[in-house]
């Protein structure tokens, strides 16, 4: 059999789960990857087959996306020039994670294609949102288009949504509670970060997009983004503080760790996954601003009584998977 695994490459996410799910995929047969995208710092030790520009959203670095460098980074030409030449008549198995190109390709081909992402639990209409974007639902509909859905969120919503992927390598690590938290917000630039995380008395340790090397400011770590720096931090501290993505909160939930969230401004999934989260009892803070220092003192006194079950799935999921779509 010939499976080709499709990832989004925007984001860290995307690449974590596929982290966990390519090696049970290779199990079925002959594997390709595809990585579209440009925003990610982790990576996949396995060697891709294709590798695409894709559409990516660029973080800014007060809170949202910037927009005028997204559409810089469009190149709608070289889009479809990319679908077009993607021979997908040969798999038996087209697998998607929220990926443009290849779900494009095989909606224009019409040929079959499986969701495999947090994204497509949307299609559901009780995945809770935050009032109704008539925009946002277009791109949750026709961003990576599929025939199939196999979604993941922080609860089951119905009855094609699992709890999260939670990766092996996190479900193996010892835990610690040393006087420490890990930041993860590439939305913000980092110096802001560090002048309202210096007013605390705790340690920080703020993994960086931007920063080339790691220094200190105060009581706060600068860090380049690093997969194995990140997953220490966050298993031996107290809280992960960051954004309103849904793998690296669902990690922090599942390791016993507190949790604050603060979505991307004009990012509606970043603020309905804050809303689910804000469900199990995750406080939720929409902006940096002068109530900022507040509602972080708050967070740091309160106790940690969130308290989730995420079982290890995925392997079933993938074997029902194959089972049920391959050609």
């Amino acid at each position: 059999m010939k499976i080709l695994f499709a990832i989004q490459g925007t984001g860290n996410g995307h690449i974590s789960r596929a982290r966990e799910v390519v090696p049970l995929l290779q199990q079925y047969g002959d594997l390709d990857l595809l990585i579209s995208g440009t925003e990610a710092e982790v990576g996949l030790s396995q060697p891709l087959k294709y590798r695409f520009h894709g559409f990516s959203f660029v973080f800014g670095n007060k809170g949202g996306v910037d927009n005028w460098a997204t559409v810089k980074l469009m190149n709608l030409p070289r889009l479809i020039r990319d679908m077009k030449s993607l021979p997908l008549e040969q798999y038996d198995l087209i697998v998607n994670d929220f990926e443009p190109v290849s779900a494009w390709a095989c909606k224009l081909k019409k040929i079959p294609c499986v969701s495999l992402s947090h994204q497509c639990s949307f299609v559901s209409p009780k995945t809770p949102r935050v009032g109704h974007s008539r925009f946002a639902e277009l791109i949750f509909k026709h961003y990576s288009p599929t025939t199939h859905h196999i979604g993941f969120h922080f609860e089951r919503y119905d009855d094609f949504i699992h709890t999260p992927v939670i990766r092996s390598e996190i479900r193996a690590m010892e835990t610690d509670n040393k006087d420490h938290y890990t930041v993860y917000l590439p939305a913000y630039d980092d110096k802001l970060l560090a002048s309202h995380l210096k007013k605390t008395a705790v340690e920080w340790n703020v993994f960086s997009k931007r920063a080339k090397s790691a220094y200190r400011d105060g009581n706060v770590n600068i860090i380049p983004v690093n997969n194995e720096g990140f997953n220490k931090s966050l298993a031996t501290g107290q809280g992960l503080l960051t954004g309103g993505g849904f793998e690296g909160p669902a990690e922090a939930l599942f390791l016993g760790k507190k949790v604050m969230m603060i979505p991307m401004r004009g990012q509606y999934e970043q603020q309905c996954n804050a809303l689910s989260a804000s469900r199990l009892g995750v406080p939720v803070v929409h902006s940096i601003d002068q109530h900022f220092s507040t509602e972080l003192d708050k967070w740091l006194s309160a106790p940690n009584n969130i308290k989730v079950n995420f079982p290890d799935e995925t392997a079933q999921i993938v074997d029902a998977m194959v089972k049920k779509y391959a050609r």
